[in-house]
């Protein structure tokens, strides 16, 4: 499952920056140029890393930071150009995980990133959604407590499906992860077993079609 990594900066250049070289190293990324928009983001979606600059239009970074952890623990880095030490102490009393001064070496804060993951990593050993359990220590589903019988494309399909909740999964996307990046099947064969997994699965879990892209499970 790809690493989602939230940026909230005003600085285009900078934003568009990151948002590359992250890109680059497999994070998936969203930018926000304003600091209430972020904010109102990091509520309602699931990220695991925040990146976000001090001094932001709407709401600041610390102030975000501040409001943020009443409510989550997601890991948070604080981007600024002010290097003074109450600056510094004011970001990690607000609950920052970390703090990174600009103009900084983008593989300084890829190292933090990956500092800040290996810290708060807890193993997911259960995805539950709806009435679905996916036990991935046992490679089982159970829809109401029965498990059901899948075979391990069909397994593999629904686990990507649930990995990537809210997001429009291509079928080329599909293929790639399910079945490899050198495989030769077609893209209707993701059709055919979208198809048994719906079956299985009957009223508990819906997998969206969405025309002419892909398929989505919702939360």
């Amino acid at each position: 499952m790809s690493i989602q990594v939230m940026i909230v900066e005003d600085e285009k250049s900078i934003a568009r920056f990151l948002e590359l070289e992250l890109k680059h190293e497999g994070f998936d990324v969203t930018i926000f140029h304003d600091g209430r928009d972020g904010y109102e983001s990091a509520l309602t979606q699931d990220y695991d890393v925040l990146l976000l600059d001090v001094m932001l239009p709407g709401l600041n970074g610390i102030e975000i930071c501040r409001r943020i952890r009443t409510k989550s623990d997601v890991p948070i880095i604080l981007l600024t150009a002010r290097d003074a030490v109450m600056d510094r102490v004011g970001g990690l009393d607000a609950g920052a995980d970390d703090y990174i001064v600009k103009p900084f070496a983008i593989e300084e804060l890829l190292a933090r990133i990956r500092t800040i993951l290996r810290r708060t990593k807890k193993e997911e050993t259960t995805i539950e959604l709806n009435q679905v359990v996916m036990d991935m220590k046992a490679h089982e589903v159970y829809v109401e407590g029965e498990r059901i019988g899948l075979t391990k494309t069909e397994y593999d399909l629904l686990h990507y499906l649930l990995t990537h909740l809210n997001q429009v999964c291509t079928r080329e996307n599909i293929l790639t992860a399910v079945w490899g990046f050198e495989t030769e099947v077609e893209t209707n064969v993701v059709d055919v077993y979208i198809r048994h997994l719906r079956t299985k699965l009957q009223t508990a879990l819906t997998i969206e079609t969405v025309r002419g892209v892909g398929y989505v499970i919702r939360q």
